[in-house]
């Protein structure tokens, strides 16, 4: 890599947040390590055939049809199924508070598990073009459902995969939690694009669109590598028409969503491994000034010291490297 690389002080495309690439700290993509995925198991509480080891499904997605659990019957034959999570975070008759010496609030809200498949082993990769775009229409009404009820302002939707990432179960799925208050990243977000006299997220769909840091694109999507990556093969996804949340997508945006997304793994797969990953979807239902987005962030390291106490990210991997490398892998 060229010596314009060797460290640098990037900011981010539009907020006040910085990160530092420092290449002649990085490794190989064969230096890191990847999670080691648990072979099929008859103790997992996700697959098919033990229903009645979690919560009710509060649905489950078969052949077209949503249908729902009871307590006493379980949905045996499904294809994706979303329950309540066995340990929640937020629950919907929390204890009141009181005497609490600083702010305090109740922990209302909801915590669910989306399993994307009976099957222990597979993966998003794996996927059919049938099974990714249920997915997407899982996510879509699971998000809408939850987005429509009386206290909730937000609904943050995410996918952990492996342990290093927050996985505490090896079989694929996804997360969803509904708080009652808004994150203070996304608040501080979109008074930025407001303050903005065009949508940030659109001129980045400008900017990037023929630069080294695009990855992919297809009908309604593009992938590219951050300028502002903050960790190793960090990939954004961006509509490429202003839409702000997934309510409004139509099966053909969720079909090409899907592929986005698949795509991406695949790439991030084929080059670097079995890597514990995050992805997160970033969307506000009420703003239509917000530019839906989702995030890939490979887990290739832990935030250490510096991370922590200035909130700035050393990425070992400049995104124009990062985007050369998974090109080769790019079918």
């Amino acid at each position: 890599m060229g010596s314009g690389y060797m460290s640098q002080i990037r900011k981010h495309y539009f907020l006040d947040e910085y990160c530092i690439i420092a290449p002649g700290r990085g490794k190989r993509p064969s230096d890191y390590l990847g999670d080691v995925l648990e072979k099929e198991t008859s103790d997992c509480v996700f697959c098919k055939g033990h229903e009645e080891k979690t919560p009710p499904a509060t649905a489950v997605y078969k052949e077209g049809q949503i249908l729902q659990d009871s307590e006493k019957f379980r949905i045996k034959d499904w294809d994706i199924r979303c329950f309540p999570n066995l340990y929640p975070a937020l629950i919907q008759n929390p204890a009141k508070v009181s005497n609490t010496e600083f702010q305090a609030m109740e922990g209302y809200g909801f915590h669910e598990v989306i399993v994307e498949t009976p099957k222990h082993s597979r993966q998003i990769p794996d996927f059919s073009d049938n099974e990714i775009l249920l997915l997407m229409k899982a996510y879509k009404e699971q998000v809408n459902y939850y987005q429509s009820l009386e206290k909730i302002k937000y609904v943050s939707l995410f996918k952990n995969k492996g342990e290093r990432a927050g996985a505490s179960i090896a079989h694929t799925h996804s997360q969803l939690l509904a708080l009652p208050v808004m994150p203070p990243t996304l608040k501080r977000e979109i008074q930025t694009i407001k303050s903005s006299e065009t949508c940030p997220y659109c001129n980045i769909l400008v900017k990037e669109y023929g630069s080294n840091r695009l990855l992919y694109r297809n009908e309604e999507f593009i992938v590219i590598a951050p300028y502002c990556s903050k960790v190793p093969y960090e990939l954004w996804i961006l509509p490429q028409r202003h839409i702000h949340h997934i309510s409004d997508f139509t099966d053909d945006l969720l079909r090409f969503l899907g592929d986005a997304i698949q795509v991406s793994l695949s790439v991030l797969s084929n080059s670097i491994g079995d890597l514990p990953y995050n992805y997160m979807f970033y969307q506000l239902n009420d703003d239509p000034e917000y530019h839906f987005n989702v995030k890939i962030q490979p887990v290739t390291s832990i935030a250490a010291g510096f991370e922590k106490n200035t909130g700035i990210y050393i990425n070992t991997m400049a995104p124009e490297k990062a985007v050369e490398q998974l090109k080769t892998n790019l079918l």
